[in-house]
């Protein structure tokens, strides 16, 4: 029987991490013939694909396939995944992540309800790692500071949005718009959207879609996730410039501010001086907000915490945006 959904997941060396994904779409209240399961894998080299194939040869009542996907990128991996699917409906997941056991009905029954072409939910964030650095990330990560208005990650009233995360999309409307863009190795959910709306279609936010997702394990690694988004999302603004929202656009400028006065400081005196108003505004605002989330948590790590996720999370991306501009103008094969 053709299945009515296909989950498409983008997956590379996450043996921690699939198997209860796997668990989690077992347990999901729609009928296991209608779904079918396609982890689009970037030649997993730490045990996926042995954990992958067993699910599948243990769990008849659930098709599970691997697809290949040896260009490793996501878009890539998700394209592979659209290119085999058999379902009219394609909810992207990650292998990261952990759907309620209603995600993909409810996903349908949005669908349904809106007539939109693709539609998400809320991110309920959770540490990556153990340890108070680990815990102030997830909650900078679903905190205005870090999220800005995104309702994904602050929550919110359903409504029409931008964009959402691990979307269930019309195949229609892929077919109508077509796939995602493989040059832009992050932001590609965004820019698929983007050309959604264009096109006509509605990106619908509902927070009775509710999944898992688990943030980074420490600063570091949130520093080069949020540099790649910064990047990619340079890049993608040369070509969609009115896509550029308020809450993507201050660290950049922050950043900018800051490079301008740095430079200028060698010349002119008071350069110096507005730099340090600038620096002690901002320090000032983090360590309030991390202070007013440490006393309603009554957890005094996230006093430190806190400001020093959101500080890596703003600097990353602004830096890396600029980056992504001079990167974006010079590429002689930008379109």
């Amino acid at each position: 029987m053709k299945p009515r959904v296909s989950i498409l997941v983008p997956c590379y060396n996450e043996a921690d991490t699939i198997g209860p994904l796997l668990e989690a779409l077992a347990r999901q209240d729609l009928g296991r013939g209608e779904m079918e399961v396609l982890i689009s894998d970037g030649m997993s080299e730490d045990g996926t694909r042995a954990i992958v194939e067993r699910a599948a040869s243990e769990r008849k009542d659930l098709s599970i396939r691997m697809i290949d996907n040896p260009a490793r990128s996501i878009p890539a991996a998700l394209n592979r995944a659209i290119e085999a699917a058999r379902g009219e409906t394609l909810i992207r997941l990650d292998a990261h992540s952990i759907p309620a056991d209603d995600y993909v009905r409810r996903c349908l029954e949005v669908l349904q309800a809106t007539g939109a072409a693709n539609v998400g939910g809320v991110w309920e964030i959770r540490p990556g790692g153990r340890g108070w650095v680990g815990k102030a990330i997830a909650r900078a990560a679903s905190h205005p500071l870090g999220a800005g208005d995104a309702r994904y990650r602050i929550r919110g009233a359903p409504g029409e949005v931008d964009t959402v995360p691990f979307g269930a999309i019309r195949r229609r409307w892929v077919e109508r718009v077509g796939p995602f863009d493989e040059t832009l190795l992050a932001n590609e959910d965004y820019e698929f959207n983007y050309r959604l709306r264009q096109a006509g279609g509605k990106v619908w936010f509902d927070p009775s879609i509710r999944s898992t997702y688990f943030a980074r394990r420490s600063l570091p690694e949130l520093w080069r996730q949020y540099s790649r988004y910064g990047y990619w999302k340079a890049r993608m603004l040369l070509r969609y410039p009115r896509s550029l929202r308020w809450r993507q656009a201050l660290p950049p400028l922050f950043v900018l501010l800051t490079a301008a006065e740095l430079a200028f400081g060698v010349v002119w005196t008071p350069a110096w001086w507005l730099l340090g108003i600038q620096w002690t505004a901002y320090a000032a605002i983090l360590l309030m907000a991390g202070s007013l989330e440490a006393g309603r948590s009554r957890d005094a790590s996230l006093s430190v915490g806190l400001p020093a996720a959101w500080g890596t999370m703003h600097m990353a991306w602004g830096a890396s945006f600029w980056w992504g501009i001079v990167g974006g103008l010079l590429d002689p094969h930008r379109s």
